[in-house]
């Protein structure tokens, strides 16, 4: 999964995207879903959580210039709330500021956005309480 992550930063920095590019990575991030990705997925899809329809990455076109597209992928994705959830790893732990400066971009973009560590999947009770906490 990382050297994805490489590849695809390697990627997004030397070139301009075309939106089915953008589509192609999602596509690739779903087929390589992280075991936390496969838990909440199991509790979201197909409408299980409330009747509420999750998307799982889902890109999100937060700017075009000069026909580059600039865009996050969440993990998962509720456009009935402009809910994004995001789970975080390890690997978050040494990624406070661009995590930071993410959520001000999609906050901007007038999204929600629930960051959910991996271990809190443990009581998967408690997380499906704090996903209903945005249904409000």
């Amino acid at each position: 999964m990382f050297k994805f992550l490489h590849i695809f930063r390697t990627l997004r920095k030397n070139t301009k995207m075309k939106y089915y590019q953008i589509l192609e990575i999602a596509r690739k991030l779903r087929r390589n879903q992280t075991n936390a990705e496969q838990r909440l997925w199991q509790v979201l899809r197909n409408r299980n959580l409330d009747g509420k329809k999750f998307t799982r990455q889902h890109p999100i076109i937060y700017e075009f210039n000069k026909s580059e597209l600039f865009f996050f992928i969440p993990d998962f994705y509720c456009a009935e709330y402009k809910l994004v959830i995001e789970l975080d790893g390890e690997i978050h732990n040494y990624r406070k500021e661009h995590d930071m400066q993410r959520d001000l971009i999609l906050s901007s973009l007038k999204l929600e956005v629930l960051r959910i560590k991996n271990e809190e999947l443990e009581n998967m009770d408690a997380v499906k309480n704090k996903i209903r906490e945005h249904f409000i």
